[in-house]
C-alpha cells in the first residue's frame, strides 16, 4: 500500500509581500494552510499541503518551499492561473490585505488529491483565508466533513480577517461544529463575532462544540487551553521579538504534535509547547517554523496554571 502522511493541512499558499521600510517590500511562502504544514513537519510529522499554486515563478517558489520542508507533493496542485498574494504592511501585530481574484487557490480540486489517502490521514487542519474564499471554501467544507465521518480528526483555526464578515458565519458554524480542536485568538474571536467583549465570544464558540478542544491565543498576554471542564492559562515566555507571522500557525501545530503523539496528554504540558511554540516562531523572521529542539529549550520558562 502506498504511504500517506499522517496529518495534512488543507487551504491556501500565498506569497507574503512584507513591507520592510517605506520603499521595500520583502517576498517570502506563507499562507496560514502551508505554514501549518510546514510546521508540522518541523516537527517530525509526516504531512502534505492540500491546496494549489499558480504555474509561475511564485507558485514555484512554494512548490521549493513545500519540497526543502519534506512535504507530501502529491497533494499540492499546479494551475495555470495568477497567484494569491498577500501584502503584509504592518508585523507586530501583522496586518495584511489580499490580492488575488480568481487566483490559482480557487482551483484546488478535490478529485485531484491522491487516491487512498483519506483511510491512513489522522488529522487535517482546515482554516485561513481558504474557508472564506468562493468556491474554494465550499469544497474545503465538503471536504472536513467527509473525513470527519471516516473518523479523521479535524483540526480548525479561523484566523480572522476582514473579509469574513456575515457571509462567514455558516461556515463558522459548520467548522467548529466538525472541529476536535479549535485554535483562536482574542482578536479572532472579537472579529469573528462582531463584539469587543471575548469573553461573551467565547462561550458562544464553545456553544457550537462543547466536546472541541480550544486554544485561545492571546498575544503577549499568553493564552488559554480548554478541553471539557478543565482549563489552563500560560504566561508568554520573554523571547528576542522578529516579527509575529506566523506564531498562531506555529502554536496550533505544536498542540497537534502533542495529541497526536501523546493523545491523553496533561493538557497543561499541551499548552505549555503551544504556548513555546508560538514564542520560538515570533524569533524568526516571516512564517519561519520553529524546530522541536527550539520549542522544547524555550518550553521550560513557560509558567502555566490551572484555570478550573
Amino acid at each position: 500500500m502506498t504511504a500517506f502522511p499522517e496529518f495534512v493541512s488543507a487551504g491556501e499558499a500565498l506569497t507574503d509581500m512584507i513591507r520592510t521600510t517605506a520603499d521595500f517590500w520583502q517576498s517570502r511562502i506563507g499562507g496560514a494552510g502551508f505554514n501549518v504544514a510546514r510546521a508540522m513537519a518541523r516537527l517530525g510529522v509526516p504531512s502534505a499541503f492540500a491546496g494549489a499554486v499558480s504555474n509561475d515563478v511564485l507558485g514555484r517558489a512554494l512548490l521549493d518551499g513545500a519540497g526543502k520542508a519534506g512535504l507530501d507533493l502529491r497533494f499540492m496542485q499546479c494551475v495555470d492561473k495568477s497567484p494569491l498574494l498577500a501584502m503584509v504592511h504592518k508585523t507586530s501585530p501583522p496586518e495584511y490585505f489580499f490580492v488575488g481574484d480568481d487566483s490559482a487557490d480557487l482551483h484546488f480540486s478535490l478529485s485531484r488529491l491522491p487516491s487512498g489517502w483519506a483511510q491512513q490521514v489522522r488529522c487535517v487542519h482546515f482554516g485561513g483565508i481558504s474557508l472564506a474564499r468562493q468556491p474554494l471554501a465550499d469544497r474545503l467544507v465538503r471536504l472536513a466533513t467527509a473525513l470527519k465521518a471516516e473518523g479523521v480528526h479535524i483540526s480548525y483555526d479561523p484566523n480572522f480577517r476582514n473579509l469574513m464578515d456575515a457571509r462567514y458565519d455558516d461556515t463558522l458554524a459548520a467548522m467548529a461544529g466538525l472541529a476536535d480542536v479549535i485554535k483562536v485568538s482574542d482578536e479572532d474571536l472579537e472579529g469573528l463575532f462582531r463584539t469587543p467583549v471575548t469573553q461573551d465570544a467565547f462561550v458562544k464558540l464553545r456553544r457550537m462544540n462543547p466536546a472541541a478542544r480550544i486554544l485561545l491565543t492571546r498575544g503577549a498576554a499568553g493564552a488559554e487551553y480548554h478541553d471539557g471542564d478543565r482549563a489552563w492559562r500560560a504566561a508568554a515566555p520573554r523571547v528576542a521579538l522578529m516579527d509575529t507571522i506566523g506564531a498562531g500557525d506555529a502554536s496550533i501545530s505544536a498542540l497537534l504534535h502533542g495529541l497526536m503523539g501523546q493523545p491523553d496528554s496533561d493538557g497543561a504540558e499541551l499548552l505549555r509547547m503551544a504556548v513555546a511554540a508560538g514564542a520560538a516562531a515570533c524569533t524568526l523572521p516571516g512564517a519561519t517554523p520553529p524546530t522541536l529542539d527550539l520549542v522544547q529549550a524555550i518550553a521550560p520558562t513557560v509558567q502555566v496554571s490551572s484555570l478550573v
